[in-house]
């Protein structure tokens, strides 16, 4: 089964990903990660020199190969994933998607306590103009995210969020 974590940057795709797929025994793939590779450079770079629609069409490729491939996973999405494209209905007719649900305040901090220069739509805003902006992604992304199979809020331990996503992707008798 194709497993695909989605939310907004600083969600915890990532980690909740490597927990689930350890779990499940699966592979876990970070979809900016595949890019990078597929690129031969950082997604930093991608966004400065190619920009941001360069990065969505490769995003978008790369989520599609992926889904059309064989083997199962889980994959940790880039937080603009859904929202491009048709990627949240290719996502959603390949596997399960989970919406990791975080209010923006939560991002925010989390966000706080990392290097933002790695993060392209993040590396030089302050810290008002990040909660701007992550209250205002979330208000953009939200009906996507909403599209997912389940919604979690991350608000239990991760053991619990692994669990809940282990019964809802376990198939029906």
């Amino acid at each position: 089964m194709k497993i695909f974590l989605i939310g907004l940057p600083g969600s915890g795709k990532t980690t909740i990903g490597k927990h689930l797929a350890e779990r499940l025994s699966l592979p876990f793939i970070d979809l900016d990660f595949e890019i990078e590779k597929a690129e031969s450079q950082t997604v930093q770079k991608i966004f400065a020199e190619r920009k941001e629609n360069y990065f969505r069409e490769i995003e978008s490729k790369t989520l599609k190969g992926l889904c059309t491939g064989k083997g199962d996973f889980v994959l940790a999405t880039g937080g603009g994933t859904p929202c491009f494209y048709d990627n949240i209905e290719v996502m959603n007719n390949s596997g399960k998607t989970i919406f990791i649900d975080v209010q923006a305040a939560e991002i925010v901090d989390r966000l706080s306590k990392t290097i933002l220069v790695e993060r392209p739509l993040f590396a030089k805003l302050s810290p008002e103009q990040l909660k701007d902006k992550i209250q205002w992604l979330r208000s953009q992304r939200i009906p996507f995210y909403r599209q997912a199979g389940l919604t979690i809020n991350s608000d239990i331990s991760m053991d619990e969020l692994v669990s809940k996503i282990t019964y809802y992707i376990r198939p029906s008798p």
